[in-house]
């Protein structure tokens, strides 16, 4: 007798495929017919339109008041100069909103994004030329850079500005490129179930993972308006062992995990502070905490598995999402 399904099939995998530092593919798997791009075609929009970067708003070059002016001993027209700094890509280090930089170059030289890095930000685009300067030229400038999603226009941001600055538009979006593709599968000698693959690339502002766990956030936190009416929050969620959580377990400061001087040091020169944000983790994004050797990858795995979280599981998205709002709200 036939068996009739009274609810639409869960997925049940996921996997993760690093092609390199800025490119994955996210694969899960298997849907209903019909499920699959009913989810990927939304995350591909959330991704493209409300993933978090950085881009340089304003610029103050001393010895120019405006777009069309030029500058003695420099190569390029400021006009030039604008497109080329627009095309750095710019991160801030720590947790600043925005920062103004100040920069000065002397003497014959061709100056390139590297020339840009210092304590404040950080170029993950190295090699962008923003100018040639001949040994005459004093190229002394200020960039303000700031934090957002989307674009904004010039036009928006002369408003917040000095006069003294001149605004740029503002292409804050770090994901340059989502393919998602839809290949069916056989389940169960069903041959109709569907398998999602979506492909993320990014400039290097976040990682192709951060991107697409930060757009799934979006859409749970764009749903859960119709909690309002519908009382959604009230179903009951949980971890893939179906234990509850409590949050209030997971705001505990890594500095109190006794983890060892190395392992700590790790961790917190990532910016990670709360044992949540490593739970929130993949075990693909850990191992690539950057100087964490595998001595501390396996002190880190043991002592989440000690703790109930180990690094294989992940948290529902309903609890993940809650959990990053907690964060945020202790680090303020």
């Amino acid at each position: 007798m036939k068996k009739f399904a009274e609810t639409p099939y869960l997925p049940t995998e996921v996997n993760i495929e690093m092609i390199s530092d800025n490119e994955a593919k996210i694969i899960a798997y298997p849907f209903e017919s019909g499920f699959a791009i009913t989810l990927a075609h939304p995350l591909k929009r959330l991704l493209l339109s409300s993933s978090v970067g950085f881009a340089p708003i304003a610029v103050k070059i001393d010895g120019a008041t405006h777009e069309f002016d030029s500058l003695r001993g420099m190569l390029e027209d400021i006009a030039i100069f604008i497109i080329n700094l627009k095309n750095i890509k710019f991160k801030i280090n720590g947790d600043q909103e925005q920062v103004e930089v100040e920069y000065s170059f002397d003497g014959s030289k061709e100056i390139k994004g590297s020339d840009l890095t210092n304590s404040e930000v950080e170029v993950v685009s190295p090699d962008v030329h923003l100018a040639t300067i001949n040994a005459d030229c004093n190229l002394t400038f200020s960039v303000i850079i700031q934090k957002g999603i989307g674009y904004v226009p010039s036009e928006d941001i002369r408003e917040i500005i000095g006069t003294d600055y001149i605004p740029l538009d503002a292409f804050f979006t770090p994901v340059k490129k989502v393919v998602y593709t839809i290949e069916k599968m056989l389940v169960e000698d069903n041959p109709n179930y569907e398998k999602a693959i979506i492909s993320v690339c990014t400039n290097g502002q976040i990682t192709p993972t951060t991107a697409f766990q930060e757009a799934v956030s979006v859409m749970y936190e764009q749903m859960s308006v119709f909690n309002k009416v519908f009382n959604l929050s009230e179903v009951k969620i949980g971890t893939l062992s179906e234990e509850p959580v409590e949050l209030k377990d997971l705001i505990i400061k890594i500095d109190e995990l006794n983890l060892s001087a190395r392992s700590f040091n790790s961790l917190d020169r990532a910016g990670l502070k709360f044992l949540g944000e490593l739970v929130l983790m993949s075990e693909i994004e850990v191992k690539n905490i950057k100087n964490l050797g595998k001595k501390s990858y396996d002190e880190i795995y043991d002592k989440l598995e000690s703790l109930g979280f180990p690094i294989e599981d992940s948290l529902s998205e309903d609890i993940a999402s809650a959990l990053r709002k907690k964060i945020e709200q202790h680090k303020v």
